[in-house]
């Protein structure tokens, strides 16, 4: 792991009055380690099976601080589960939703990122932050 993360990571749970664990760590490395999208019981479930012991309340307190802190972000579906992904070194992308199976594709448009600026540009606005998700269902071929 880069040494910059790992500086970055202190600093934050300094700011939070965190003690820096071994568990805290975990939960870092899992998101340098993994691409894609994890909830808080595919974290634990990883972490112990790799013998290392979390609890889900100290999972959950270190993915607030990993979000608030620009290291992972979070995306909450229709099923109301709270999903994580890796944000560092990550380009920023959107995601469509199959309905059906739950599968979470990326996809990055430059088209859709211009007429969002435009738009908002249109109105007197800069855009800060986006999340863009569109959920979709496979069409069936006849």
């Amino acid at each position: 792991m880069k040494e910059s993360y790992m500086n970055d990571f202190k600093e934050a749970l300094k700011k939070e009055n965190l003690k820096f664990t071994n568990q805290r760590y975990s939960i870092l490395k899992f998101f340098v380690n993994n691409d894609g999208h994890y909830d808080c019981d595919d974290i634990i479930h990883y972490l112990t099976k790799n013998k290392i012991k979390v609890s889900k309340a100290t999972t959950y307190r270190t993915l607030d601080l990993l979000v608030k802190y620009n290291f992972c972000s979070k995306m909450v579906l229709d099923d109301g589960i709270a999903r994580y992904e890796n944000k560092i070194d990550s380009n920023h992308h959107d995601h469509m939703i199959c309905i059906d199976t739950g599968k979470i594709i990326e996809f990055i448009s430059p088209e859709i990122e211009e007429i969002q600026e435009n738009i908002a540009k249109e109105k007197g606005y800069e855009i800060i932050k986006h999340v863009h998700q569109l959920f979709v269902k496979k069409i069936s071929k006849n």
